[in-house]
């Protein structure tokens, strides 16, 4: 798999209307509608809504890298200076996130799909 940028989070307070405001926005309905994730794809870009993601340590969006292995790619970041902003986490339907804080503060989504 080629690393790449498909998918951003975002921590929303209220999922409603969030849900709503991107609808609007992006022109499409979502892929995705639960009361702990809405997503929505447009031309291949995942966009999530997280309703936890404050309660999380979220301050703002956060892109994840698509990688073959979370866990060696966390550990990697880690060796590089980065800091763990948690555990890695199963999201469900054999997706495994984990989020990392570089050394100069940014949030650094990694993500691993099931093959």
């Amino acid at each position: 798999m080629t690393a790449g940028i498909n998918t951003i989070i975002f921590p929303v307070k209220d999922i409603a209307r969030a849900k709503a405001r991107f609808s609007g926005l992006l022109g499409v309905d979502p892929t995705q509608d639960a009361p702990y994730y809405v997503g929505f794809n447009v031309n291949g870009q995942d966009i999530g809504l997280d309703p936890n993601g404050h309660a999380q340590g979220m301050t703002g969006p956060v892109a994840y890298v698509s990688v073959d292995d979370v866990d060696a790619a966390r550990q990697a970041l880690l060796d590089a200076g980065a800091e763990a902003q948690g555990d890695v986490r199963d999201v469900g339907s054999g997706r495994r996130i984990a989020t990392v804080i570089d050394p100069d503060g940014n949030p650094v989504g990694l993500l691993q799909d099931s093959e």
